[in-house]
């Protein structure tokens, strides 16, 4: 069986979605063919927003529609996706359906690298699955699950898989992540760029930590439109004025 990535953000109730970074070259092994997939690095954030309906009501469009759940968790480094909390306007979730905090399992939240790809089509039942997450014990071991996924979904993303989480049609999934801008923490979508926190700004400065755990400092030319367009790491701490 064969399956074929698609991009982009697909309609709420009518199939999963999930935003679409801003692609950058100075991330390591964020861009797969096509940029489908994104290795997600310690303090990235999944922010999950299920739908939830009445009873018996289709599980698509506005017909018998309740409210939605989110549910947030974020990478901590060796210590797999973090339950960051969740928030409900329900005052009582239908039995049937899931919250959103138990659409990964726990049991999957506990691996050392992740992998999210935005959406998947099954080309052989003709069906679209949602947002696909996967979890493995090391980033050798996520490559080989990821060629499976492109090989055999069936063999990685069974009910019983262990490594694998497909988000139903009745969520959304967006990638999110936290940054310091003038002292105070943010959340963010994923790979914001620096003009989207510091807008009018006369001077800029970027502290970032590298991949050897170090803390650089680097001053921006707020008035270069191409240095403004830099995108953000998780963690980043932007001053300006």
């Amino acid at each position: 069986m064969k399956i074929f990535l698609v991009l982009g953000t697909l309609l709420l109730f009518m199939s999963c979605a999930a935003r679409r970074p801003i692609s950058s070259s100075s991330v390591a092994r964020i861009n797969a063919p096509q940029g489908s997939w994104v290795d997600l690095v310690p303090q990235t954030e999944l922010r999950i927003e299920n739908a939830y309906f009445e009873p018996g009501a289709p599980r698509q469009g506005f017909s018998g529609y309740l409210g939605t759940e989110i549910a947030r968790y974020q990478v901590r480094r060796n210590r797999g996706l973090w339950p960051l909390g969740v928030q409900t306007p329900l005052a009582q979730r239908p039995s049937d359906q899931p919250s959103a905090q138990e659409l990964i399992r726990p049991s999957r939240r506990r691996y050392l690298k992740y992998r999210f790809y935005y959406a998947v089509v099954f080309a052989q039942k003709g069906t679209v699955g949602g947002p696909v997450l996967l979890g493995a014990p090391s980033l050798v071991e996520l490559d080989q699950l990821g060629k499976q996924l492109l090989a055999e979904p069936d063999s990685i993303c069974g009910d019983r898989s262990p490594h694998c989480t497909v988000f139903p049609h009745t969520c959304t999934v967006s990638l999110e992540m936290q940054i310091v801008v003038n002292g105070v923490t943010r959340t963010v979508p994923w790979r914001s760029i620096l003009a989207s926190v510091a807008p009018g700004a006369r001077h800029i400065e970027l502290v970032r930590r590298s991949s050897a755990n170090r803390f650089t400092s680097q001053s921006i030319n707020a008035s270069d439109p191409g240095a403004v367009r830099m995108a953000l790491s998780p963690g980043d701490q932007v001053k300006w004025e």
